[in-house]
């Protein structure tokens, strides 16, 4: 009989065929234009399921095991009937009573990447530990197809099996922002070449602009995290070259410095407000080219947890007090309930617009208000103040439902607190369920919190509120395709909309059943727009995921975590050693592929599937912070001189700065209106002049101040 070489076939030449050669085994079906429909991800997902190995390495094909016996006319005699039976039922033991078999290759670093298959219909026990190896097995075939593919390249295209740089000679984009989960990976040799490459190859004196926030969380955090994580886990990925004594010992500290000193240059504005971006030769700032010049709110209030950390480290006040200085400013507008418009004037210190969110551009200044109150052993109360405020703000202005299943939504107000709830999510917006449960416990188990004297029903509305967020956001997944979020997500919502304020609502018992049946009623809660259906690898859910896990215990956040995980191996694994890749249209089968993998992949997201399979001993949250772009710091006493250098200015009974107090504000603050209520009542006044209200190209009513061309600058 013939033999036909499929048209998927793996590379036999390529230095990538050891990884190959486990996945072939169960390969499917091809992809139209050529591409493998699944690529190695149908491969790897097969490894789930209760099916042979292969049994030679150069076969693409899966061979199983024969289950014939010798012929009665063909037996030798009594030893060999008895060798039959013997190799049968050892043959029986290992199918089919065994809970687990390894499928092993060694990689081109001389280690080995085993996929296990995992739990058998039928079985009740699950093996974590397994999975979680699953994950660090995709770790490694993400970061090899990268190594063989583009090293030292600040972009990797896994289709293409290409890379780019995002400066003239690299910012390490992706070594660096990958070296802790490396460590926490255990993944020796494979750090070893990263560290080779930043100790030969990373110079950041460049004459080029980068951005302020992106440059601060990548590469700053990933150089400080691998320097706590080296240094006070020396088991971790162990290497010689950075043992006490040794002359790398502060090279992560030393290469982190340097970054630093040049991303200072960013906030030497008037107001103490970082600039967009900096030149990281020049080390001066430069303002945003788009949005006015204006800096993104969440960029501005999102480099507090780096720039602290190092001046700890460093003994040095100036890193501290240049980060510190932004939260002043930024309250001193005085905000009404302590939601903040996501663009801010970094020469005035002043907001523009009204747009208030939590998705783009807004997210991490609310996640590092109760993170710097951790991160300094909660030593700072005025962190945790202004967290609490926010957090009443979201609940009485953002917390909506969704019209069937009652899905808890956090929505949008476009205009200003007053105007319009948008019921639209950002998939970033899903780090803010495990945000809130680690805010309402400290980092601690549930039910240790629980017994603490200051629990109070504040705290239980809050894991409640936690809760229903967390199966709002897994329900992105179910409600996709491939099982796989968006990148937006809107909502169904009543008309006027049911606001928590009104009485908190609990979601209908779903469990998320078959996507295309007809009594699917859940599903019609989820609108999903043809332009928002790609899928970026983003973190935030399974984020929220491990967190929900570690502070509550309960399995069902593990489960849907390897859900998640298996959806992601199943569409978005590339063919030929290229590891994974985000998708275009993650809403059908076969998904259309992006050909990228972003950096915060390596970081992030397979860093929180390995931290959700492990055990909780493993960096227990109450121990460290884990700052926007997973990267793991220590909580630290306020130390070295370091102190909280600004209190808050009084407040009314409304929670507004006093008259007295705002007389005393620069007056580009003082002066300018209040963002949440003055634009409201601003714009009735111009329907109430006439009714040929001018507009903006959106259609929205343009104020008196707009229409004259003043520029927008707001502030409470």
């Amino acid at each position: 009989m013939s033999f036909s070489i499929p048209h998927n076939a793996p590379n036999f030449v390529s230095n990538q065929r050891a990884n190959e050669d486990v996945y072939w085994g169960s390969a499917r079906r091809p992809y139209p234009n050529g591409r493998a429909n699944h690529g190695i991800g149908s491969g790897l997902n097969d490894l789930f399921e209760n099916k042979s190995l292969p049994m030679y390495k150069d076969k693409p094909y899966s061979y199983a095991v024969s289950r014939r016996q010798a012929p009665w006319y063909k037996r030798s005699g009594v030893w060999l009937v008895f060798g039959v039976l013997s190799l049968l039922n050892f043959y029986l033991f290992w199918t089919y009573l065994r809970p687990s078999v390894q499928a092993t290759v060694e990689d081109d670093y001389g280690s080995t990447i085993t996929w296990n298959w995992l739990k058998k219909a039928g079985d009740t026990a699950v093996n974590w530990e397994l999975r979680r190896e699953a994950v660090k097995d995709a770790f490694k075939l993400s970061w090899d197809g990268y190594a063989n593919h583009a090293w030292g390249m600040d972009e990797y295209h896994p289709i293409t099996k290409s890379g780019k740089q995002m400066t003239p000679t690299g910012m390490g984009w992706i070594i660096v922002d990958a070296l802790d989960t490396l460590m926490i990976m255990n993944l020796t040799s494979r750090l070893s070449h990263a560290r080779e490459w930043i100790s030969t190859s990373l110079d950041y004196n460049q004459d080029y602009e980068v951005n302020t926030f992106e440059t601060t969380i990548r590469m700053l955090g990933g150089l400080l995290s691998a320097h706590y994580l080296s240094t006070e886990f020396p088991n971790m990925a162990p290497l010689s070259d950075d043992d006490v004594g040794k002359p790398g010992e502060d090279l992560y500290l030393e290469k982190a410095a340097d970054l630093a000193d040049r991303l200072l240059g960013a906030f030497d504005t008037q107001s103490g407000v970082p600039l967009a971006s900096v030149n990281l030769k020049t080390m001066k700032g430069v303002a945003s080219h788009d949005d006015g010049g204006a800096s993104s709110t969440a960029e501005a209030a999102s480099l507090q947890l780096e720039f602290k950390y190092l001046a700890m480290l460093m003994g040095e006040k100036l890193y501290w007090q240049k980060a510190e200085k932004v939260i002043e400013v930024i309250d001193n507008n005085g905000m009404q309930d302590g939601l903040l418009p996501i663009f801010i004037h970094a020469d005035q210190g002043t907001f523009q617009g009204y747009n208030i969110r939590l998705g783009s551009r807004g997210d991490s200044y609310y996640e590092y208000l109760i993170k710097q109150y951790l991160q300094t052993s909660k030593e700072e109360p005025v962190y945790l103040e202004l967290w609490d405020e926010a957090l009443a703000g979201v609940r009485k202005h953002l917390i909506t439902y969704s019209k069937l299943a009652h899905f808890t939504v956090l929505g949008e107000r476009q205009d200003g607190l007053l105007n319009k709830l948008t019921p639209k999510m950002d998939h970033l917006v899903c780090f803010m369920p495990g945000t809130i449960a680690l805010g309402a416990t400290d980092g601690r188990p549930l039910t240790e919190a629980k017994k603490s004297a200051d629990w109070t029903q504040k705290h239980v509305d809050e894991m409640e509120l936690a809760k229903e967020l967390t199966k709002t956001c897994w329900g992105m997944y179910k409600a996709m395709s491939t099982g796989l979020a968006p990148e937006i997500t809107h909502f169904e919502i009543e008309d006027p909309p049911q606001m928590y304020r009104h009485g908190p609502l609990s979601s209908l018992d779903t469990d998320f059943s078959d996507f295309h049946g007809d009594s699917v009623q859940w599903r019609k809660d989820y609108i999903i727009k043809s332009q928002d259906s790609h899928n970026l690898q983003r973190p935030e859910t399974v984020e929220s995921l491990f967190y929900m896990w570690r502070i509550t215990g309960d399995v069902l956040y593990r489960e849907w975590g390897w859900e998640m995980f298996k959806s992601f191996v199943e569409y978005s694994g590339v063919e030929e050693g290229g590891g994974f890749t985000s998708l275009l249209n993650a809403n059908k089968i076969p998904p259309t592929l992006k050909d990228n993998m972003e950096s915060f992949w390596l970081a992030e997201t397979l860093k929180y599937f390995y931290l959700l399979f492990s055990p909780t001993e493993l960096l227990p949250l109450d121990t460290i912070v884990i700052n926007t772009e997973a990267h793991i710091f220590p909580r630290f006493k306020l130390q070295r001189g370091l102190t909280t250098g600004w209190t808050r200015k009084p407040r009314d009974a409304n929670g507004r700065i006093t008259e007295e107090e705002r007389d005393k504000l620069p007056t580009a603050v003082s002066d300018a209106p209040n963002v949440a209520e003055k634009p409201t009542v601003r714009r009735l006044r111009v329907v109430e002049a006439t009714s040929h209200a001018e507009r903006d190209g959106k259609g929205r009513l343009v104020t008196e101040n707009e229409s004259k061309g003043k520029a927008k600058s707001f502030a409470g």
